[in-house]
């Protein structure tokens, strides 16, 4: 059955206002892998509370709306459903404790046909409750895999970048911890997909899959090792489509590429695969940095 455009597209959200504190900013970074390297400092700077920062991409946990599409007025088969993008703007570096506020809201809804799903596109921007100050703004794009044909829908934002052509810059792989789902599930999403292996059978998976924003975050990872010398203030804007899906365990090969300067900041283009699979698992990546 397809979507309800109007339904989706006005969906009401309440305001989430979230405290914070440096437990929950070491619990998030433990579960990018952040810390397997105990006595590496710019690793120690996001698992340790002397001097703790909080690890950037922290942001797309924060204020999060909920499992709305679980609700039955959605109409949406939420079994199915998958994370298609994920964009980020850092206005600000994050405090590693302390309070945000956000109000969601519905951007776009997008018709892919009958045979092909739909795009549903939310964005929340976060603001610091204490200075009123923005902190970042968070675009998720879930693909509905089963919720297309409604006949209407807006048309798709720009296209994030295809990855260059020729040999990559830089390459570095990032092993993901055989329990990272079920840690990182802690932050925000509890969908059972990634930690009950019935679900993910239902959803025509072998086993529980991973959740693409921690994969999300340990490509972030390679990227500020590999380009801001692990320094996650430098972070600017992390883009990024998912096109396969990651299991829990395996090993992440991240694939950089130097794009130039873009407005003063170092643009760096990006995939990653999963070598044991020979599939790419994140495509279209954008990441830029401050200088």
């Amino acid at each position: 059955m397809p979507l309800d455009y109007q339904r989706i597209k006005h969906w009401d959200f309440p305001e989430v206002v979230q405290t914070y504190g440096e437990k929950d900013s070491i619990l998030y970074a433990l579960g990018l892998g952040l810390g397997e390297q105990p006595d590496d400092p710019r690793q120690l700077r996001y698992v340790y509370e002397a001097r703790l920062k909080a690890f950037p991409t922290q942001a797309v946990v924060l204020a999060y709306p909920g499992f709305w599409m679980q609700d039955p007025r959605s109409g949406i088969d939420w079994v199915r459903i998958v994370h298609g993008e994920q964009r980020l703007r850092l206005h600000r570096p994050l405090p590693a404790a302390g309070t945000v506020r956000a109000r969601a809201r519905i951007s776009h809804v997008i018709d892919k046909g009958a045979d092909k799903g739909a795009l549903v596109i939310i964005e929340r921007t976060l603001v610091d409750d204490a200075s009123g100050a923005e902190l970042a703004t968070v675009t998720h794009t879930t693909f509905c895999r089963a919720d297309g044909g409604f006949g209407q829908g807006d048309a798709p934002p720009e296209a994030l970048p295809a990855a260059p052509a020729r040999a990559p810059d830089a390459v570095r792989s990032l092993a993901i911890l055989p329990q990272a789902a079920l840690l990182y599930r802690l932050n925000a999403d509890p969908n059972p997909l990634h930690a009950d292996p019935e679900v993910a059978r239902a959803a025509s998976f072998d086993k529980p899959i991973l959740h693409g924003l921690c994969t999300y975050g340990v490509a972030a990872r390679a990227l500020v090792d590999t380009f801001a010398d692990g320094d996650g203030d430098r972070l600017l804007e992390l883009n990024v489509r998912f096109s396969r899906p990651v299991f829990p365990g395996e090993t992440l090969a991240v694939r950089m590429w130097r794009d130039g300067s873009h407005d003063g900041a170092q643009r760096v283009l990006f995939d990653a695969r999963i070598a044991a699979r020979d599939v790419t698992v994140l495509s279209n990546g954008v990441a830029e940095f401050r200088a």
